[in-house]
């Protein structure tokens, strides 16, 4: 399955502001492994932040306040920087904060389709 056109003008992706700061240390493109990206996504915390990335972003980035998590910040450190590391997003650092947005144009140039199918996931009972 390949992303359309479509699906991603669905994923919400914005132009960059002016004077970003660096992204924090992440994968190369040609260094994504369709294992260590699925692997990350295998948790349903982590696929609902990416969804909710994809589908719902109001701007560039996002702190993690934005998603409503009610867990401990520790735990969603950890969630964060396990999508990071594995190259699902890209994590900014703006002060105290971290901001994150999904890789969509690194990951639909490894696994097309991808995130066409993260987009289409739900959460089941």
């Amino acid at each position: 399955m390949v992303a359309t056109a479509d699906d991603r003008a669905r994923f919400r992706v914005f132009p960059e502001p002016p004077d970003l700061p660096e992204p924090l240390p992440e994968p190369a493109v040609a260094q994504l492994r369709l294992e260590t990206v699925l692997a990350a996504l295998s948790d349903p915390l982590r696929l609902r932040i990416v969804r909710a990335l994809l589908l719902e972003s109001e701007r560039f980035d996002h702190s993690c306040g934005w998603f409503g998590i009610d867990r401990p910040k520790s735990s969603l450190t950890h969630h964060f920087k396990a999508l990071r590391e594995a190259g699902v997003t890209r994590q900014r650092q703006y002060g105290l904060e971290r901001r994150s947005q999904v890789r969509v144009t690194d990951l639909e140039a490894r696994f097309p389709g991808l995130l066409a199918l993260v987009a289409e996931w739900t959460e089941e009972g």
